[in-house]
């Protein structure tokens, strides 16, 4: 399918600088975890990890956000400061920051736990850091990971576990959609039930991750560009945070508190 001039190359890797035709719920559903994040954060610099585009950054409310991302491309334009650099390797001293907020990103390293730590080492005492990402329960397959984007995906005990190395105190939240985004995604999940009944073998997974990526975009943009008006109504108020029943959340949200420091040496 060729793509319309009007709409801006879309992956399953970075979001689109504002919402586009199907891409519209997803996008919202990224954008609200920014707007859900402000309730967490004082008024210190905000480090944003994995930050891609930058799309949402100002919903995080009246604070300086620096932000971080191994592609150039990607910051370039952003009306912050912005770094490239790895988020598992970051080029700041210690303590450094008031908050840090990592979202929808630590899936697409195969070490999280590197992260965690270096947004440990950076957070200054008193300070917080939050970390957001699929649950692996609701998001593709528990026992398989689809997005050929992501390394890992972890359920809300494997998110637990993998702040707790870094963080004394951590608590688990689940995003929560509307009946109206739920409808939607719930087709989505069809017709991806559908796509992988032609592979029951589950052949895939012997395919180069970027032939993976290749056609998982390709499909992406198949399904999503076409119009839906029930895609372009959803907004960052039909996502919702709380702590009971975070087993069926679409996406989980660890709030780690009392850093456990390790100075680089």
């Amino acid at each position: 399918m060729a793509a319309r001039a009007d709409v801006p190359r879309v992956t399953g890797e970075r979001a689109p600088l504002r919402p586009v035709g199907g891409f519209n719920p997803a996008w919202q559903r990224h954008s609200a975890l920014y707007a859900l994040c402000a309730r967490f954060l004082g008024t210190g610099r905000v480090l944003d990890l994995g930050c891609g585009v930058g799309h949402s950054f100002p919903l995080l409310g009246d604070v300086e956000t620096v932000g971080v991302d191994n592609d150039a491309a990607a910051l370039a334009g952003q009306e912050r400061e912005t770094v490239v650099a790895d988020m598992r390797d970051l080029p700041f001293a210690d303590a450094s920051f008031a908050a840090v907020v990592a979202l929808h990103s630590i899936e697409h390293v195969p070490d999280p736990e590197r992260v965690v730590a270096e947004a440990a080492r950076a957070l200054a005492p008193g300070g917080v850091a939050i970390f957001a990402t699929p649950n692996r329960l609701t998001f593709g397959r528990p026992e398989e990971i689809i997005d050929p984007y992501h390394y890992v995906e972890l359920d809300p005990k494997e998110l637990r576990e993998t702040c707790r190395a870094s963080f004394r105190e951590v608590e688990i939240l689940g995003l929560f959609g509307s009946e109206r985004y739920l409808e939607l995604f719930h087709e989505e999940r069809a017709t991806l039930d559908r796509l992988l009944r032609f592979d029951p073998l589950r052949l895939r997974r012997l395919i180069p991750r970027r032939v993976r990526q290749a056609v998982y975009d390709a499909l992406l943009r198949h399904y999503r560009l076409s119009g839906d008006a029930r895609a372009d109504a959803i907004d960052s108020g039909d996502f919702h945070l709380r702590s009971e029943g975070v087993q069926e959340a679409l996406d989980l949200l660890a709030v780690c508190r009392s850093p456990v420091q390790a100075a680089r040496g």
